[in-house]
């Protein structure tokens, strides 16, 4: 009984941690497109070349600092929030959010190896991600429920949306 109850907000959880992984996927194809749009190339080998004379517990300060500024950027949204200026904090929220995972994939892209020499951070990373299998398969059930009614809907806007959908995120993938 008490497992029936609760299975709601484990899939909403899961859906919350995959909307995370899927903001970091997708938003490192992004910032590896910056990067060859600006001369962040030369900062990522000049940064990587850095990392490597570093211990990994100070690869971990590195992986860290990088974040830290953003925290005043999401007080803003809530402050904006607090004085309802809805669509200003929702704005400011939401590029916080998307220049923190964009930034966060960057940096970690560049301390992965040093990080996983760690043994604690290495079974932290593999603890996530066998959390993120465990919530795909926890979320795949209701995803294909969704999908399921949209092609049930015999053509409609739906179908088209998610063939858009779909086409979309083939070009997403080929861009890796």
């Amino acid at each position: 009984m008490m497992r029936r109850l609760l299975q709601p907000i484990w899939v909403l959880l899961a859906v919350i941690f995959l909307i995370e992984a899927w903001l970091w996927d997708h938003l490192e194809p992004i910032v590896a497109r910056v990067v060859a749009l600006i001369p962040l190339r030369a900062f990522k080998q000049w940064l990587s070349d850095r990392v490597d004379t570093l211990s990994p517990a100070m690869t971990l300060i590195v992986f860290i600092v990088p974040v830290i500024p953003l925290f005043p950027l999401k007080l803003v949204g809530l402050w904006l929030m607090m004085h309802e200026y809805w669509l200003s904090a929702i704005v400011t929220i939401i590029f916080a959010k998307l220049v923190g995972v964009g930034v966060t994939a960057f940096i970690f892209d560049v301390t992965r190896s040093k990080l996983l020499e760690m043994p604690w951070f290495e079974k932290l990373y593999e603890f996530i991600m066998g959390l993120r299998a465990k919530a795909a398969a926890l979320v795949e059930p209701t995803k294909r429920r969704i999908l399921e009614i949209l092609r049930a809907d015999g053509g409609g806007w739906s179908s088209r949306m998610l063939r858009l959908i779909q086409r979309f995120r083939k070009s997403v993938h080929e861009a890796r």
